[in-house]
Formats: structure tokens, sequence, C-alpha cells
């Protein structure tokens, strides 16, 4: 057995099964590229050596971008528990030098808000370190990607805990109320709410797209178009006023969300409710839950 294993670790770069998986996630070489930082004539080269060592055909090519086939979402399950143990080796790692690190996910707007309020809820004399993890999408807490994600609904798995902390709404931003072109997202990213709302209501209506949040903010502050902001983020952004309404169907409930084996370990429950009297009442501008507390999904 040990022979076998290191004959496949002699031939097979493990740079590759974590390359893979960021593809396979990202369904596209683009979505990759801006993830690692690679090319995508690079991730390309990579993902054809893989499949030629593997022997096995791990993608289909198509207009829709790059597409797992059976053999290689069965090879993405095994992938990703490869993930799962180089971050636990890494964690294990850095607990030896210092506190214990706690991943958090949100997307751009609540990562901003958490990094430049961290003085209002962490001390470096914590028995915790916080590692933010900047996403737009769901990381998986069951095959312990993060360690907390920040959602904007309820868990519904059963081994998930969630503890509701508010409500964030939206509202469209602009250099003035003179503004009346939109920015939107790119082909490629209109998977938020807000994105995908700017798009059916105002795709007509759009001088200019970006993939990036904070490129679309940038966008807004230079005066080119109205953009969709969640209001916490919007009406403190510099140049910006506020043009419309709050968008009801945007406002959501938000969620701190962790396993439910893990919320009663230490470094974890610590940041929980360090960050759950963040997002609760370190603002004026978030809309804190009444009485938070922890549910079973």
């Amino acid at each position: 057995m040990i022979g076998t294993i290191l004959s496949f670790m002699q031939i097979t770069d493990w740079t590759d099964f974590g390359l893979f998986t960021v593809v396979a996630r990202a369904g596209s070489l683009a979505g990759a590229a801006r993830e690692t930082g690679l090319s995508q004539a690079t991730l390309s080269r990579r993902m054809t050596a893989l499949e030629q060592r593997m022997g096995r055909r791990l993608f289909v090519h198509g207009a829709s971008g790059y597409t797992p086939t059976v053999e290689g979402r069965a090879l993405l399950e095994r992938a990703k528990r490869m993930e799962a143990a180089a971050r636990d080796i890494a964690h294990w790692s850095a607990e030896q030098s210092g506190p214990p690190r706690v991943r958090i996910s949100s997307g751009t707007w609540t990562s901003n808000f958490l990094a430049s309020h961290l003085h209002t809820y962490w001390t470096p004399k914590a028995r915790w370190m916080p590692e933010f993890v900047s996403c737009n999408r769901d990381m998986d807490i069951e095959r312990r990607e993060v360690d907390i994600g920040v959602r904007n609904r309820r868990p519904t798995h059963p081994w998930l805990a969630g503890r509701r902390t508010g409500t964030v709404e939206h509202a469209a931003y602009a250099t003035s109320h003179d503004v009346t072109g939109w920015i939107g997202p790119s082909d490629d990213t209109a998977a938020l709410p807000s994105e995908a709302w700017t798009v059916a209501h105002h795709g007509p209506d759009m001088v200019a797209v970006a993939n990036d949040p904070q490129t679309r903010l940038a966008l807004a502050q230079s005066g080119v178009g109205r953009v969709v902001l969640p209001t916490f983020a919007g009406d403190v952004a510099a140049g910006l006023t506020r043009v419309s309404d709050v968008i009801d169907v945007l406002t959501a409930e938000e969620w701190l969300v962790c396993h439910q084996d893990s919320r009663h370990d230490p470094p974890i429950r610590a940041a929980l409710e360090a960050l759950a009297g963040a997002l609760s009442a370190a603002h004026p501008l978030r809309k804190p839950a009444q009485s938070p507390t922890f549910t079973v999904g």
C-alpha cells in the first residue's frame, strides 16, 4: 500500500488537485483565474495534463464553461477531502505558534465591515485569530472549508447551527439623483440577489459592468452610474448618496452559521459571540435581531 501511494505521489503534482477543485467549483477558467491568480492558459494546460495523468475526462468544455463530468464530480468529492485534510494540518501547525485561526466567510461588504470594525470585537490577546474569507458563495461548513459563515438565510441542514444577527437592506446609490445609468455585474457574476435584480430591472440601462463589487463601487463613485449596495455599506461610501427607497425584495435576514459539532469549541464559540455582537449592535446602519440565539438547522 505504501509503495503504491509513493509511486502515485511521484507522478502526481498535488497542487493540480487544488487547482482542479477551484476550476470545478468556479465552472470556468476565468473564475478560477481570478481566485488563483494564474492565467487561464496556465489553468487550461494544468487541467489537460491532469486529465492525461489520470486517464479520465474530468471536464466537458462548452459555452457554459468547464462542467465536471461524472468522473470529474467523483474526483471533486475526493479532492474536497484532501482540501479539508490540508486545512486541518495548516490549522494544527498554526496552533503551535499562536492562537487557533477561525475561518470566517462572508460577502464582500460584510467582510469589509468586519475588517474595518475589528477593533470593536477582537484584540491580539484573544484566544482566537480571525481569518477572513471574502466570498460571495456559500463555502462548505460541513467539510470545514470555513468554520463560520455569514449568510442571508437561516440554515436548513441538521448539522448546521445558526444565530440570526439582524436584517440587511439594499438601495441604489450614485453621486447624485441626476445620474440615470446603471452599473451591473458582468455576464459570469450575476449570482447575488442584488446583481440579478439589477440585470432584471435595469439591464437595458446598464452603462458599465464589472465582475467585482468593489470595482462597481468605484465606478459609481466616478459618476458613471447607479449601483445597488447594502445600506450599511452605501450610506458610508465616500461621494455617494442614496437615490432610491429601500429595495424591499432584496431585504434579507443575516445569520451566523457554523457546524453543530464545533460551535462549542472554545475558539469558535468565542468568535461567534464576538461576531454576533459586532453584527447585531456595533453599527447603527445594521438592523439587529431582537434576541439572537442559536438554533439548529
